[in-house]
């Protein structure tokens, strides 16, 4: 994997081109052309470069891969390992990505990026579907034959057959593996090809024999909606997952110039709210109710929606959470007044404030001044750096639900 063209990056950082460097001008403008597709939404263009924003994932572009990661602290050398060992916990608490399918020996190697373990989970899945043996189906066919099968096309026939008069054209049932199922895993696999280079490449070249008569079709995001998982196929759940993720994330080289891209961008913000619900709807105890971005009427058109609302019998705490990097006690007025309006509105007693800790202290609950109401509200801050929390969410679960 060493030979590849690698950059890592973290979020907000800034990345330059230069022609004699690997970051050069033709990546610069596929990736421009790519965030302009997205309505500007992942970076920012700057001088001769772009700034990152709040994505974090992976863009691959043609043999260039940049690795955009994660980053709560202050520290100017962070990391970068770290930062990627987060990133896959995060990733892998959310569901984003089956880390439970690579064996133990394979998740402590050193991962060139994300993306090398979206690949290997695919090979790996596909290889196994392989060994226990590719279905089969039936399916209709069309075609010119040289003895009546099946129904003949009248129609057809004339036009494909006037002058050949021995044949017919025919629709009748095949049954075989060249069905959609398979057509999608096909397609994922020459996906990969255009960007495996490493000792992954013999893994994809056997695979790719076992799919030589499976046609290669124009996958979209219909195709998947066509799946239907039953218990003939259910083995086939993980790797359509998977290859849903390659192929709706993968732009050919007809809007980039020579250069194929492919891009897995999870909004930070986003991932760190849902991190912190599943943590702790997997890990509460029974009497606790959790509820996830739980919306309601609020003015006019306008909804109201909280991160995270935890319900007992005798009380109600809202959650928010925030991925920035604050001093303790010193958060900013807008989410002051956002949490004084979560605390009226879903009547709950406390609200938190939960960000990611580098050193912070929590504050102690602080309460609104406002009719003696007796709101109150805390800022929190979680360790998700680590060994202890990356290898065990019920850590992070205790440590935020002991704040309330």
């Amino acid at each position: 994997m060493n030979n590849k063209k690698f950059i890592q990056v973290f979020e907000y950082q800034k990345l330059r081109y230069d022609d004699s460097g690997i970051f050069r001008k033709h990546h610069f403008d596929a990736m421009v052309k790519f965030n302009e597709l997205h309505q500007n939404k992942y970076f920012t263009i700057i001088h001769k470069g772009i700034r990152f924003g709040n994505y974090v994932g992976v863009i691959q572009i043609g043999g260039l891969t940049i690795e955009i990661l994660p980053k709560a602290d202050n520290n100017e050398i962070a990391d970068k390992n770290l930062w990627q060992n987060v990133l896959l916990n995060m990733l892998k608490i959310c569901k984003k990505i089956q880390v439970e399918s690579i064996s133990e020996t394979q998740l402590k190697k050193r991962y060139h990026s994300i993306l090398d373990v979206y690949f290997e989970l695919y090979l790996n899945e596909v290889e196994r579907l392989v060994k226990k043996g590719l279905i089969k189906k039936y399916r209709k066919n069309q075609s010119n034959q040289n003895a009546l099968k099946g129904k003949l096309l009248f129609a057809q026939n004339i036009q494909q057959n006037l002058v050949h008069k021995e044949r017919f054209y025919c629709e009748h049932q095949v049954y075989d593996k060249n069905h959609l199922l398979h057509q999608i895993l096909y397609k994922g696999l020459l996906i990969l090809k255009t960007f495996i280079k490493d000792s992954l490449k013999d893994k994809l070249n056997r695979l790719l024999f076992e799919f030589q008569d499976i046609e290669n079709i124009n996958i979209q995001k219909k195709h998947f909606d066509k799946i239907i998982i039953d218990r003939k196929n259910h083995d086939y759940q993980k790797a359509i997952d998977i290859a849903k993720i390659i192929i709706l994330n993968y732009s050919p080289s007809l809007n980039y110039g020579n250069d194929n891209l492919l891009t897995l961008l999870f909004d930070m913000n986003a991932l760190w709210e849902e991190y912190i619900f599943r943590i702790l709807h997997k890990h509460k105890t029974e009497e606790i109710e959790v509820s996830f971005q739980n919306s309601d009427k609020f003015w006019e058109n306008k909804r109201i929606r909280p991160d995270i609302v935890l319900k007992t019998k005798n009380e109600t705490v809202v959650i928010d959470t925030k991925w920035k990097i604050i001093e303790a006690n010193n958060p900013s007025d807008g989410d002051l007044k956002q949490m004084f309006v979560y605390n009226l509105y879903w009547k709950a007693e406390k609200t938190l404030l939960l960000y990611p800790k580098i050193n912070q202290i929590d504050s102690n609950f602080g309460i609104f001044h406002f009719d003696n109401l007796g709101k109150k509200c805390k800022l929190g801050f979680v360790d998700i750096t680590n060994d202890l929390t990356i290898k065990n969410s019920k850590i992070v679960a205790k440590e935020i639900l002991e704040k309330l």
